[in-house]
Parts: structure tokens; C-alpha cells; sequence
């Protein structure tokens, strides 16, 4: 099969274009490279340095391709800069998914994995771990471009028959996560511990997060591609019958993680508390049922497997 990855130079894109070579797939990557690194990018993949919400540019790929599936990892995923700048985040996660749609259609392209948001999306949870039916709260821009992004995949799917899969992530993290990227407090921690220097923890550290190591997301990846037509051949009702949420279902409160730390190091650590910051979620863990069941996927990768993982690979960069 011939795949885009858009964002495949990116911390869990390149680690999914890795995969989908190993498994003898035709890769093309798509990337501004505005947080992505041109090393991340597998050698037997090709590589156009381009951004996703310039017409002209999809186009050309798309005509030289001839993609059977695109994976849409690209984004601006800082929520930050969503508040600051709702356009330009506009820019990117809104037209970029409608460039890149329209684009399909132009070209028959009918398959399409889109990656979306397990916790902005639901905002703060009324019942944990979360369905994939909870009420949609989105505070962020960032989180109302996510979930509007999947509105329009739907609408693709009922006008024009786009077959299409959204998956929800977690609190992703393990190699390959950069300041530049999406970075989370386990890759933050971890630099800031490996160099000696105190962490900062927001709040009172009792906010949990469901984190999942991204081995694990690329698997739920791989089976999605695999089971994609099958699960478009039911009737959807609405998102929710085409999204999945992938984590591990656990919380893991941020105190507990700078434990986790410590043990990973064999070391006391120090740690400083900072004002809770503005719209923090306090909770989140992730219902994964409804993935198990149908995309067959199941985390294998405990945290206490994957933080020394993480510390190694940041340990060879820093």
C-alpha cells in the first residue's frame, strides 16, 4: 500500500512511518519541519519538506503519488499557542485537514487515519476512565479544531464516501520527543532531571494524566490501517462510531510520576510547586474498551518500562 504520513518527521509520525516500512508499506512524508527533525525521517521513505495548507504543494504530491491511504499526523499541537493565536492554529488543523481532503477527493484517495485528542476534546471528565461517547468540552482552540476536524471527516464519509478512523491518543511519550515537539511532562522531566536540575511541578501534583508509550500508539496505528475498511462498513451514527480512544486507561498523578523518576534513577530528586496554571485538566484516563474490541489493541509498555526507555534516549541527545 502506498501511505502519506503527513507530520513523519515528527516524534510519533516518524516512529509510524518506521513501522509501516517494516511492514513493507510505500511511505511518502509530508512536513514543514516547523517542530519535526529531517533525521527522524526513515532513509527508504520519501520526503517532501512541505506544508500541509498549501494547496498547490498537496497537490502536486498527491499527483505524483497516488496515495491508497493518508495517516494525518501534522499539526500544531501546542495548546498554548491554540490561545495565543487561534488562526494560526487555525491554519494548520483546520485548513491543513481540509487541504489535505480535498485533496483525496480529487484523487480517489478513500482511506484515512486522523489523529485526534483523548483529553482536550472531553475537556475536564464527568465520569473516569472516559468513553469515547462523553460530552465534547473543548476549552483550547486547539482542542475545538480537533473535534471539529473530526465533524468534517464525518461529513467526507457521508458526501463522499471517505472510509476513515480517528484515534484518540493519550498522553503519549518515549523516544524521539523533543522540546521542538509535543512535548509532555515525562519528556521534560526527564531533561531537566538527567542535567541536575529541579523540576517544576504546577499546582499541587494531584493532577493525573493517562500515559502511554508510544510503541503502543504505533500499534493501534498498524491495526486501524488494517481493520479500517472493515470497521467503515457498518452504518456510523456519528463520531464516535469511528473514533478510538488509545491510552492505557490508568491515571498516574504527576507527584507519582516524579516518583517513578526517582526509582528509574536511583536517586532522590528535587522538585519545586509553581501556581497551578490556567484550564489544566485535574483528570484523565482514557476508556481503551472499545479499542481492545475492535482494533484488537492492548498497551504493553508500563510506565515503568518505558521512563527508562525515555531517560536512555534522551540520555544519547542531550
Amino acid at each position: 500500500m502506498k501511505i502519506l504520513v503527513t507530520g513523519g518527521a515528527g516524534f510519533i509520525g516518524s516512529h509510524v512511518v518506521d513501522a509501516y516500512i517494516a511492514h513493507n508499506h510505500d511511505v511518502v512524508v509530508i512536513d514543514n519541519l516547523a517542530t519535526g527533525h529531517r533525521e527522524f525521517v526513515n532513509p527508504r521513505a520519501r520526503f517532501y519538506h512541505s506544508d500541509i495548507a498549501d494547496r498547490a504543494a498537496v497537490r502536486e504530491v498527491f499527483a505524483r503519488e497516488r496515495f491508497d491511504l493518508v495517516n494525518h499526523h501534522a499539526a500544531q499541537v501546542d495548546v498554548r499557542v491554540s490561545v495565543r493565536d487561534p488562526l494560526a492554529d487555525a491554519r494548520t488543523n483546520i485548513t491543513g485537514l481540509l487541504t489535505l481532503l480535498e485533496a483525496c477527493r480529487e484523487f480517489s484517495v478513500k482511506r484515512f487515519i486522523f489523529v485526534s485528542s483523548g483529553g482536550v476534546i472531553y475537556g475536564e471528565p464527568e465520569e473516569l476512565p472516559v468513553p469515547e461517547d462523553a460530552p465534547k468540552k473543548p476549552i483550547s482552540p486547539y482542542g475545538v479544531a480537533k473535534l471539529a476536524s473530526e465533524f468534517y471527516l464525518f461529513s467526507a464519509k457521508q458526501t463522499w464516501g471517505l472510509d476513515y478512523i480517528a484515534l484518540r491518543y493519550a498522553n503519549v511519550y518515549g523516544p524521539r520527543q523533543t522540546p521542538k515537539s509535543e512535548a509532555n511532562v515525562i519528556s521534560t522531566f526527564a531533561r531537566q532531571l538527567l542535567r541536575g536540575e529541579p523540576v517544576t511541578i504546577f499546582g499541587d501534583g494531584h493532577q493525573t494524566r493517562d500515559f502511554v508509550f508510544v510503541s503502543d500508539v504505533v500499534a493501534a496505528n498498524l491495526s486501524a490501517t488494517e481493520r479500517l475498511e472493515e470497521i467503515n462498513r457498518a452504518p456510523a451514527r456519528s463520531i464516535d462510531d469511528l473514533a478510538f480512544n488509545i491510552g492505557t486507561g490508568q491515571e498516574t498523578s504527576v507527584n507519582e510520576l516524579f516518583e517513578r523518576f526517582e526509582r528509574a534513577l536511583h536517586k532522590k530528586c528535587d522538585a519545586r510547586y509553581a501556581p497551578a496554571r490556567p484550564g489544566e485538566l485535574q483528570r484523565n484516563a482514557l476508556d481503551i474498551s472499545r479499542a481492545k474490541r475492535i482494533l484488537k489493541f492492548a498497551p504493553k509498555i508500563p510506565l515503568d518500562e518505558g521512563l527508562p526507555e525515555t531517560l536512555s534516549w534522551v540520555r544519547s541527545v542531550e
